[in-house]
């Protein structure tokens, strides 16, 4: 799995004109799921995300994590993430799991991840043509792959 975490202010998608989800400060995280990822990544990145130390403590040091704060999270699926562009000027999404295998572990994560941090994860929809809106807060970007866990 990888992934593309930011720090926000706030973030909402939008499909078809309408709001789907948005949260307040917390974390927006992109996730790009390929045929071989499996529980054990799920278990690994929500580990650490849930523990990523990305918000400021009172000295102004990034030194709390999403649930020490008591943070929002979104997840939003993009294949994208896997885009290879070795060859050409045209992505290849080889890597990108296809539906059916791709929508269980997407929709896995989000339930480990509202477990763990123990609210309600708000998402995007699987597939859709979403329109994201946010404000990265710093800015804060991270991008974690479980393919690089050591």
């Amino acid at each position: 799995m990888k992934t593309v975490i930011q720090r926000v202010k706030r973030a909402s998608v939008t499909i078809d004109d309408k709001i789907k989800s948005k949260i307040d400060i917390g974390l927006l995280i992109l996730v790009g799921i390929e045929d071989s990822d499996k529980q054990e990544d799920i278990d690994w990145l929500v580990k650490k995300i849930a523990n990523l130390r990305v918000f400021d403590d009172e000295q102004g040091i990034m030194n709390r994590s999403l649930i020490e704060i008591n943070g929002e999270i979104m997840i939003v699926s993009q294949f994208t993430l896997h885009a290879s562009v070795k060859k050409g000027n045209r992505p290849s999404y080889i890597r990108a799991s296809k539906p059916d295998i791709a929508i269980p572990l997407y929709e896995a994560f989000c339930n480990k991840t509202a477990e763990t941090i123990g609210k309600k994860v708000e998402t995007g929809t699987f597939g859709a043509n979403m329109q994201l809106e946010l404000i990265n807060d710093g800015p804060v970007t991270i991008v974690i792959d479980t393919k690089n866990k050591e």
